[in-house]
């Protein structure tokens, strides 16, 4: 019984941007459990790779390419998965950008271009899914927020204003659309290994010796940390959990840090 409170078989998951990183690993986490994988791109280049690299992991998976911020785009291409494919059971809205740049030298396009990427995307996405899960009596939907969503950070203030804000998107949609069965929640990943960081990932940088002493559990995320929680999210073993982001930082936002004379 605890077994199938996890499985997810015959259910279809849309996540945006999975075409990479975090996203591909949590996509690759909701495979493995049994789901068809549909994941989105803003042009076909990474896409179709993306697609066959899942498929050479013997998953049954899809590529549309569409803007998260354009909502015509998405309408259709919601359609288009759910006639194609099948109905949308999961979405995990994982696309998004960061820009670091100081606020007094940021531009107000390029904070307005993060806001509207990682933050209006997903609302416009959830929009469109929401209704069709709303018809049916039940769904799942995950925002990928962040440790920003909690702290601020020297020049991210654009990606901390962003997921700030999809944070308490997360608790209304829960707020709105618990009532249909469909739990929102949200998860803040930490600082993980990716090929993103491998070049700042070496003993004796300094933003790595930050880390791994700042981060309790020691080390950095391995992108496969995530997909437990991604996979109880957007299973049965969550039903009754809405509203809630996730942290999964290795116990970072528990602690204030040791002292630099502690070991």
């Amino acid at each position: 019984m605890s077994i199938n409170l996890f499985d997810l078989t015959g259910k279809v998951a849309l996540v945006t941007g999975a075409v990479h990183g975090l996203g591909m690993s949590m996509a690759k986490g909701l495979g493995n459990a049994g789901a068809t994988i549909v994941v989105n791109n803003n042009s076909t280049d990474s896409l179709e790779s993306a697609v066959e690299e899942y498929k050479a992991s013997g998953l049954k998976a899809y590529g549309y390419v569409f803007d998260v911020t354009d909502e015509k785009a998405v309408a259709e291409s919601i359609a288009k998965i759910e006639s194609e494919v099948g109905p949308i059971d999961i979405l995990i809205n994982n696309a998004g950008i960061i820009k670091r740049t100081s606020i007094v030298d940021m531009e107000v396009a390029d904070f307005e271009l993060v806001v509207k990427i990682d933050l209006v995307g997903p609302f416009i996405v959830s929009k469109h899914v929401a209704k069709s899960m709303i018809k049916r009596g039940g769904g799942k939907i995950i925002n990928i927020c962040s440790m920003m969503s909690e702290l601020g950070r020297d020049s991210v203030s654009a990606y901390a204003a962003a997921k700030g804000g999809l944070k308490m998107l997360t608790k209304s949609m829960a707020t709105e659309w618990a009532k249909y069965n469909i739990q929102t929640n949200g998860i803040g990943p930490g600082y993980f290994a990716t090929s993103q960081t491998a070049p700042i990932r070496v003993d004796g940088h300094p933003f790595n010796d930050f880390i791994i002493s700042r981060t309790p559990a020691g080390r950095w995320g391995n992108p496969d940390d995530l997909q437990g929680t991604a996979i109880f999210l957007s299973s049965k073993a969550s039903d009754f959990v809405n509203g809630h982001v996730v942290y999964v930082d290795g116990g970072i936002l528990a602690t204030i840090g040791k002292p630099l004379n502690e070991d």
